[in-house]
């Protein structure tokens, strides 16, 4: 039920189209339902007259039937034609509903699930509830319409005979219930399918650079067709069932012809049944199982509508980055940074980091240094809250971030990762991405604090180049430093280099260094690295092993504490054998 009223809930923006929409359904179902009524009564009556009487009302009969008709056809008309595009409309804010709720879900969330199912839900998933959205209420509303109306004629014909049809349809009912429950474990199974299909496409069409560099195209083939195999399967699996369920019930179908002809031929024998009786009778018969044959494709389409509005509806119910109510915007930034009793685990595992205790001051640089794995990129995820602390506090000049609207928070940092995201786009709308509103002279004097707009000057189509997709048009270095330019364009207080240049050559890594070092100037700065020779000049580095904070203090000290870190520098800038064999 909490399901069915989520999803009433997209027709009330178009409330005024559905009730069009089932206005028409009723007059085309009234048409349907009257004509065999005149046609009776043509029979009975009209035609026993005199030829002249006939000649005269036929003309006239003529034109109220083509009107009747003219009528049905403008409601079919705007049944089939703005029916599709009220469920279109409704599709296209549930596409914006998830969309934006893909854009409030944690990092958390994307960590466990795959880009490709999610593209599956976002678009094909909808598309079936958007069919389900348009056909279901119309195809129910009709056929229900349509039995009911046609049985209760065919009460008023012969109760007999018709209580005999009721019998073969409440068999039909009962079947198919039955069936429709196995139908649904079908129809989601198809779902689930159709989702990994389109994962592997995705995971293997991102990576084709790799596929093609390790020449395992055989290899990528090979899994497509198992995931290809496994919907395959999926999809004859729900086919035999929808074939069991439409020929049983075309089964029983043609039993109502055989009970017709069999107790209509005994009741016109003892006279409760006129052979003209048994005519209308049929026709009738046909109104009656038109909508019966509806509703069999309506329980196909109902079924992979649900299925897909359940998928979406357990994404929408992943609960989202809130703001609390008593959250306030972050204001006159400082950049403060203090971490109390810091601890943090990812879904309840073993904590990555214990009670982690450090003051960063503003408009300081900090480095964070360590063996891999210790968790310094999740350390300074934390600050813009990407994950929540499992235990302890971040404060941002004295303010805990959870009382911080996210919005302010991650205004006031910036990031510049090694592992650079280019979208789809030009130069010019890569770097304005960080800030929207920039005009161009704000976009360009960022790039050339970033020095790179010298190098965009220099393409053919100069800012408005297209980068490709993720930016496979441009080199590392170049891509790094339009992500330096778009740092520079938000132009936040507090910022995190996550080993911003450790993929670079030397010559790229000397140029960004440069950049950074501009970009760092009056800015609280924690810089993750691996190459120890650029944070030499840090105020202060702390060393972080085994998910504790081990060592801290500038590079002189840390070098005469003879520890990790002396380790660490020794082993880039001696002789590797000389310090092998120390023990960290």
């Amino acid at each position: 039920m909490n399901i069915f009223k989520k999803f009433i809930q997209y027709y009330k923006p178009y409330k005024l189209l559905f009730l069009a929409d089932m206005t028409c359904a009723l007059v085309v179902s009234s048409v349907d339902l009257v004509f065999p009524l005149i046609l009776s009564y043509l029979t009975e009556n009209f035609f026993k007259n005199d030829k002249k009487v006939i000649l005269g009302s036929i003309f006239y009969i003529g034109i109220a039937l083509i009107i009747m008709y003219v009528i049905r056809y403008f409601c079919e008309y705007f049944i089939t034609s703005w029916g599709h595009i009220m469920g279109a409309k409704m599709e296209k804010d549930m596409r914006r509903d998830l969309f934006n709720h893909f854009q409030v879900l944690p990092f958390s969330y994307y960590d466990d699930n795959n880009t490709g199912k999610m593209m599956s839900k976002l678009i094909a998933g909808l598309y079936d509830i958007a069919e389900l959205a348009h056909h279901g209420p119309e195809d129910v509303f009709i056929s229900v319409i349509k039995i009911v109306g046609s049985f209760s004629i065919l009460l008023l014909i012969n109760i007999k005979l018709t209580f005999i049809l009721f019998i073969i349809t409440l068999i039909m009912i009962v079947f198919s219930v039955h069936q429709n429950k196995k139908m649904e474990k079908v129809f989601t199974s198809n779902m689930e399918k159709i989702e990994s299909v389109n994962s592997g496409v995705q995971d293997s069409l991102s990576g084709i650079r790799i596929v093609k560099s390790f020449g395992n195209e055989d290899l990528e083939k090979k899994k497509f067709s198992r995931r290809n195999n496994e919907y395959l399967n999926s999809k004859v699996n729900s086919y035999i069932a929808l074939g069991k369920f439409v020929s049983v019930n075309k089964f029983f179908e043609g039993l109502f012809y055989v009970a017709i002809i069999v107790f209509g031929s005994l009741f016109i024998i003892d006279g409760s049944l006129k052979s003209s009786e048994l005519i209308i009778y049929v026709l009738y018969i046909n109104i009656y199982i038109n909508p019966i044959d509806i509703l069999m494709s309506f329980i196909e389409e109902f079924q992979k509508g649900y299925a897909g509005f359940k998928r979406f509806i357990e994404v929408i119910k992943t609960t989202p980055e809130l703001d609390k109510d008593s959250s306030s915007p972050l204001t006159d930034i400082k950049g403060d940074i203090e971490f109390k009793n810091v601890s943090f685990s990812y879904n309840d595992e073993s904590n990555v980091f214990n009670n982690i205790n450090m003051k960063i001051n503003s408009g300081s640089n900090i480095a964070l240094v360590g063996p891999s794995g210790t968790g310094k990129t999740t350390l300074c995820s934390l600050i813009p809250r990407f994950y929540d602390v499992t235990s302890g506090s971040i404060s941002i000049d004295g303010k805990d971030i959870r009382d911080i609207t996210l919005k302010s928070l991650r205004s006031a940092i910036g990031i510049v990762q090694q592992d650079i995201y280019m979208f789809d786009g030009t130069i010019i709308d890569n770097i304005g991405y960080g800030k929207p509103d920039a005009d161009d002279k704000e976009i360009i004097a960022a790039a050339k604090k970033a020095n790179i707009h010298e190098f965009i000057m220099s393409l053919d189509d100069g800012y408005k180049t297209f980068v490709g997709e993720r930016g496979v048009k441009l080199s590392g270095g170049q891509k790094q430093r339009i992500s330096i330019a778009r740092v520079f364009l938000k132009n936040p207080s507090i910022l995190i280099l996550d080993e911003a240049t450790s993929a670079l050559d030397n010559e790229s890594e000397k140029f960004i260094q440069n950049s950074l070092e501009e970009l760092s100037k009056n800015r609280t700065t924690l810089v993750i690295a691996h190459r120890l020779s650029t944070i030499r000049n840090s105020d202060e580095i702390i060393v972080i092993k085994d998910g504790e904070i081990s060592e801290r203090g500038n590079h002189d000290k840390l070098l005469q504490m003879d520890g990790i870190y002396s380790y660490y520098y020794n082993m880039q800038f001696k002789d590797f054998n000389s310090v092998s064999s120390k023990k960290v």
